[in-house]
């Protein structure tokens, strides 16, 4: 089953164009797959519906939450499917699997105004507070993923345009406006830049750490971290929560959804449609708020 499961890993990455953290996440969830048959003895062409059943059971005992299960059913599933094309299954045995139902869940966000704070806390003083603002106003203004960010190359910026060429999941690329603060952000940083890169490193990225080198993810959560600690927020907020922050804030200023999707890259409308909850949220907070016999 392990060289089924790295054919099918193949096929992803050289036919299907899956990332790198996709490609990661499905050898993960096949493998644990794997050595649960392999505990309860169950070869591969003995793999049916009930062994499938009982993989997930095991997941409901570790507390797993629904969202990762369905996660690894939806793996399981495409993994059997391609087993069944290369005709190594006569029939996918986790076709039949009921997905979890999945609880909702309404991501985290900032109001207009707590946007605002946030975004005047870098002081501008030092060349990595200029990135550090740039970064900040970038999120904010495109909605685009942390991975998409640190991958931002200086050709991916059209300035006259104020157009970022983004490439996202399963490297789709998509255009994505941004505004003048973003730009009057961009400009500052560009001008104190080659203070960071010392001229002998990667030129092409857009984001460097204090080393000269392309700013990690990682980095990245940890510089939004900060600057929230800086501010009177008590929730919990990481970087994707200002692409909540965008996605909502538009969607509350009138902007459609279908456009919403286009912008965040979302493959499917109905993964957008989770924003319409923080819209509600707001429109029962003003009419509580202004309604007389509210």
């Amino acid at each position: 089953m392990q060289k089924k499961i790295e054919a099918f890993i193949d096929h992803l990455q050289y036919e299907r164009n899956a990332s790198p953290h996709t490609l990661d996440a499905y050898r993960r969830n096949l493998l644990q797959f794997y050595a649960h048959m392999q505990e309860t003895g169950v070869s591969f062409s003995r793999i049916d519906n009930i062994a499938i059943r009982s993989f997930m059971a095991t997941l409901y005992r570790k507390q797993e939450k629904k969202s990762t299960i369905a996660r690894k059913l939806a793996a399981l599933r495409s993994f059997f499917q391609f087993c069944v094309q290369k005709k190594w299954l006569k029939d996918n045995p986790a076709k039949i699997v009921a997905t979890p139902r999945q609880d909702k869940h309404v991501p985290s966000f900032l109001s207009e105004e707590e946007m605002a704070t946030l975004l005047d806390v870098p002081d501008t003083r030092r060349p990595l507070d200029l990135r550090d603002k740039a970064l900040l106003e970038l999120l904010y203004a495109t909605g685009i993923r942390v991975s998409e960010l640190v991958g931002l190359d200086w050709e991916d910026i059209n300035f006259e345009e104020r157009l970022l060429r983004v490439r996202g999941k399963g490297k789709k690329e998509r255009l994505v406006p941004y505004g003048r603060s973003a730009e009057d952000s961009l400009h500052a940083y560009f001008r104190i830049r080659p203070a960071l890169s010392q001229d002998r490193v990667d030129e092409t990225a857009v984001f460097l750490n204090y080393r000269g080198q392309r700013l990690s993810a990682r980095s990245v959560q940890r510089i939004v971290r900060f600057y929230i600690q800086q501010t009177a927020l008590k929730r919990k907020i990481s970087p994707h929560s200002l692409r909540h922050s965008f996605a909502s804030h538009l969607l509350s200023r009138g902007a459609d959804l279908r456009s919403i999707q286009e912008l965040l890259g979302h493959a499917s409308l109905a993964t957008t449609q989770k924003y319409t909850h923080l819209d509600l949220k707001h429109l029962l907070d003003v009419y509580r708020k202004s309604h007389p016999r509210s």
